[in-house]
């Protein structure tokens, strides 16, 4: 009981500090794993939530984005959940590479640091 109520509180204080861009990561993260799930309505607020928040400013990526989050959308309708699955991992993997791409021009001994820690990672798995 206590373990659920300390996580809950850990998650909210992870969302209440997070960048913009880790909040569009993680909504990813929260989609993906709806979809592994099969959970309809969770799935389709998640990506909705994606769509909506597009910044219509820039319309060659907006237009583009919003697109693919349509046709997830109409993949889980079907029950497709593997293809909304796919789509999202890559759309979630280029966000991250623009994560770190940012933090490394922010700051470059932390890039360093954690190009060290993914090849220790693929070393030990």
């Amino acid at each position: 009981m206590y373990q659920a109520a300390y996580q809950k509180q850990y998650r909210q204080q992870d969302v209440m500090s997070a960048s913009p861009l880790r909040l569009v990561i993680m909504t990813y993260d929260l989609a993906i794993r709806a979809c592994e799930q099969q959970d309809f309505a969770k799935a389709t607020r998640t990506i909705g939530a994606l769509r909506d928040t597009l910044d219509l400013d820039y319309p060659e990526v907006s237009t583009g984005l919003y697109r693919l989050y349509q046709w997830c959308l109409d993949c889980i309708r079907k029950g497709e959940f593997a293809s909304a699955i796919s789509t999202l991992t890559e759309l979630r993997g280029a966000w991250v590479t623009t994560e770190q791409t940012l933090a490394a021009k922010q700051n470059p001994a932390i890039s360093a640091r954690s190009a060290y820690s993914v090849s220790l990672g693929n070393i030990l798995t």
